[in-house]
């Protein structure tokens, strides 16, 4: 049985290895230890992890997260690396690969596109798969509520999904599915990927969500 999650979890490890701590992520504000952190704390911090999603609880998130990036960056790649202890929501059968295939695909493009030279790399077929069949929801409650235009999110061999609000004037976003993905989580700027559409849907698209310079 593929393991998906476990194969980003290895590779965004190495990327953040060979990064150093201070290099630049796509995630604002971060650097690659902070993402270190964060991810270290998402899987090891069950206090702190609901603050990455809830606002009011934030501050503490934020404390601890910052408490964890103050360990030797190495440290933390290696907790990273070894996965959540055995009493983590992660641990339990299934809930890596469920939680965490599309989570660490994104980090790791996070630190692999983040400087100016970048080039998207091919994804394996059974990952890309994997991907494909998560977007579905990821574009419904990501890049469908932020965009004003419908989207046709379309594979390069003709598979497609729609979502945003009906009625309105439709853009075609085509690409591969880890590029689509990276697009509803909003780093379309740092993708390969084409946009079709009228010149005014393409642009109102534009200002709710990054695309890549045509």
């Amino acid at each position: 049985m593929s393991n998906h999650a476990l194969a980003e979890r290895h590779r965004l490890a190495e990327l953040l290895l060979a990064a150093g701590p201070e290099a630049p992520t796509l995630c604002a504000g971060w650097t690659t230890r902070d993402l270190a952190a964060h991810l270290v704390i998402r899987e090891r911090r069950a206090d702190a992890a609901p603050g990455i999603r809830v606002g009011a609880l934030a501050g503490w998130t934020k404390r601890v997260q910052d408490g964890y990036a103050e360990r030797p960056y190495e440290e933390l790649v290696g907790l990273f690396r070894a996965g959540p202890p055995v009493l983590s929501l992660f641990a339990l059968p299934g809930a890596d690969e469920v939680a965490n295939t599309v989570e660490y695909f994104v980090h790791a493009e996070d630190v692999a596109r983040a400087g100016e030279e970048w080039t998207a790399q091919p994804v394996p077929a059974g990952r890309a798969e994997a991907l494909w069949r998560r977007l579905p929801m990821i574009a419904r409650f990501e890049a469908g509520r932020r965009s004003p235009v419908r989207l046709v999110l379309a594979r390069p061999d003709g598979q497609s999904l729609t979502v945003g609000p009906a009625g309105s004037a439709t853009v075609r976003v085509t690409g591969e599915p880890g590029e689509l993905v990276l697009f509803a989580f909003g780093r379309g700027a740092r993708t390969a990927l084409t946009v079709d559409g009228a010149a005014d849907a393409v642009e109102a698209l534009r200002h709710a969500l990054p695309l890549p310079a045509q």
